[in-house]
């Protein structure tokens, strides 16, 4: 297939099976794409239908912020980064059930130029919007729909050059019940403009004094109203989870961990008690862990698309995000107060379609592609002497090789960012004798970690939702085995992804300790928690009819049950009880009742194609006589 579809995004899940709330990829979107300088159609799974807002932004040219949204209509564009009246043309020319569409507008469709575009859907409990005119009478009160009290209130004057007034909820309130604000087009410090009143604020309106930039009479206005969930989201299978999180932090001149109960996808902050820009963070254009660099865009500035220093702004957290800053006012100067509002990492259901979190293709000269965003890829050569390269987006595509121990790499040529493709890596040279299986992290099926060794006996959280069946782990930093636990094996025992040597006792890789639904205990062995060392984790589990963790005994003829009902298109075998490859065949290169290529992971050894080891079963799949009968794990994926 390849990258022809070049293009990342949050689909649209659909709301959980059996009711529940909405997922947050229903209602917010991070899209990337490159411009054609005609026109486009952007699938990104929203319903517009419903109402929201667009905010797009060239990433490599220096374009103003557009936002178009269906209370104005399409066409009409205000700016962030400018304080200027609102202008008609043909940047977003249709909101759609799925999308929307983009004409030939600078900022939204210039040929050969990346882009990124943000999408709210309106939805109760997260984002509302209220277009209305000005009256010029103290104490206006404007209805929303929201159904909580706003986390954070945008508002900007259509028909004039007026500045953006923002409220929100941590910014302090100076004499009369007046809520300090700022401006989204400007760096100025939290003002008392006397805007907003603070308890007219509520879950069913907010009140607005006649101060022209907000409430001038006969003019016209737009807000954008984001919630703040506090325990009391209503999202998710269980319609009880929380996706979005306006708040606030003092920096502390250096790094901090802020807590939201929930991973962030995108973040937005800006310093309030000084100057400093508005900055805009997220997952698909490359906020990795700590330790890497990032790409910020400013609201209140037309610059294109910045790579920040690994030592400021936000990078990825299970529990939240990373502040990161030192000196710099912008992001977490020692005494200074910041706002911030962050939305949750999706999806919240676990998967019932495999082809929404698992692909596996034959690259092209543009890459590796999926219709959904990647979160981690194993690729490589098909001919031999390639390594098979361990990818994820938690590390910002550094990667590791699973037949060695060596430290993480990095290079220009493997980018999960580049160009706004879904997937691009080994940019000169691949062809169809490379191959790549990809993943996408969901409850229930799979998720990434990585965390900081101590050479203490430790828990590392997870998002997993479930107890992880089979883990991966490799130290980044130094050259260390890739450690596998296996559920079937127990906490005591441990096998090497780049050796073949069968399981054996390790009591201080585990910890002795069985993993849970939210932690995994590492115990002091250097392979998982050697001080000082940073590592990835992988964690795998069973989705029903998704994925299968397991392990079966083999002789002669062995059907495996894994409960799919279109067989597998993803498996891997191990044996358990002597040595043996850690084999991988899957359904591009043939899953069929004859010979089956398989690959290995521990080796750079060319695919055997010779060889009838396994068979199609519509219920998982069939190990053949002709492969060695004794004890093995596997992993299968529908």
């Amino acid at each position: 297939m390849g990258n022809s579809f070049e293009k990342v995004f949050i689909g649209n899940a659909g709301t959980a099976a059996g009711g529940g709330g909405l997922d947050i990829d229903d209602v917010f979107s991070t899209y990337l794409y490159t411009g054609n300088s005609g026109s486009q159609t952007i699938t990104n799974g929203i319903d517009l239908t419903e109402g929201g807002l667009v905010w797009t932004k060239s990433r490599s040219n220096t374009y103003s912020h557009g936002l178009y949204d269906t209370e104005r209509g399409a066409t009409k564009e205000i700016k962030s980064d400018a304080n200027t009246a609102e202008s008609t043309d043909n940047g977003v020319t249709a909101f759609n059930a799925n999308g929307y569409n983009v004409g030939n507008r600078f900022t939204t469709n210039t040929n050969a130029k990346t882009y990124v575009s943000w999408t709210w859907r309106k939805a109760p409990k997260f984002f509302d919007i209220v277009k209305y005119t000005g009256n010029g009478v103290n104490g206006r009160t404007i209805s929303h729909n929201l159904g909580s009290v706003p986390g954070m209130i945008l508002i900007k004057g259509l028909d004039t050059t007026f500045s953006w007034h923002v409220f929100h909820r941590s910014l302090p309130t100076e004499t009369g019940d007046f809520p300090y604000t700022l401006s989204l087009d400007t760096t100025a410090a939290q003002a008392g403009s006397q805007t907003y009143y603070g308890s007219g604020i509520t879950s069913t309106e907010f009140k607005i004094n006649r101060y022209n930039a907000v409430n001038q009479a006969n003019k016209e206005y737009v807000a954008y109203i984001f919630a703040h969930n506090d325990s009391d989201g209503e999202f998710g299978p269980d319609g009880d989870q929380d996706i979005i999180k306006c708040g606030s932090y003092t920096g502390n001149g250096s790094s901090q961990d802020i807590n939201l109960g929930f991973e962030a996808q995108w973040v937005m902050f800006k310093p309030a008690s000084v100057a400093g820009n508005w900055n805009i963070m997220d997952v698909m254009r490359e906020m990795p862990t700590s330790g890497e660099n990032a790409k910020r865009l400013r609201p209140n500035d037309s610059g294109a698309e910045s790579t920040l220093n690994h030592l400021y702004g936000t990078r990825a957290l299970a529990t939240g995000f990373t502040i990161l800053g030192q000196t710099i006012a912008d992001f977490n100067k020692d005494g200074e107060d910041y706002i911030y509002m962050a939305i949750r990492r999706g999806p919240l259901a676990v998967p019932t379609d495999a082809t929404k979190v698992f692909n596996t293709d034959v690259a092209d000269s543009t890459g590796l592609a999926a219709t959904f965003p990647i979160d981690m890829s194993i690729f490589g050569g098909r001919t031999g002497t390639d390594k098979f390269y361990a990818m994820d987006r938690i590390r910002g595509g550094n990667y590791s090789f699973t037949n060695t121990t060596a430290a993480e790499l990095s290079n220009a040529a493997f980018n999960m960012f580049q160009n706004g493709s879904v997937y691009y890596a080994y940019r000169d040279a691949l062809d169809t004798n490379y191959l790549g299986w990809l993943w996408r992290r969901a409850p229930g099926y799979f998720d990434v970690v990585a965390y900081s060794g101590t050479n203490s006996a430790k828990t590392v959280g997870h998002n997993l939702t479930v107890t992880p069946e089979m883990m991966w782990v490799k130290s980044r930093s130094n050259a260390n085995r890739w450690t596998v636990f296996h559920k079937d094996m127990g906490p005591t025992k441990r096998a090497f992804l780049d050796l073949t040597q069968a399981f054996d006792t390790g009591s201080g890789i585990w910890n002795n300790t069985a993993p849970t639904s939210t932690v995994f205990t590492v115990g002091t062995d250097s392979n998982t928690n050697y001080n000082g060392h940073t590592f990835i984790a992988y964690l795998f589990a069973t989705a029903p009819g998704v994925s299968k963790v397991g392990s079966a005994s083999h002789s002669g003829t062995t059907n495996v049950d894994c409960g799919f009902t279109s067989g597998a298109r993803f498996v891997m075998l191990k044996r358990t009880d002597a040595a043996g490859a850690w084999y991988v065949w899957d359904s591009v290169r043939g899953i069929i009742a004859g010979n089956d290529p398989y690959l290995l992971l521990n080796s750079t050894a060319a695919e055997v194609t010779n060889t009838d080891y396994i068979d199609p079963l519509n219920a998982g799949f069939t190990i053949s006589d002709a492969f060695t009968d004794g004890n093995y794990i596997f992993y299968a994926i529908a």
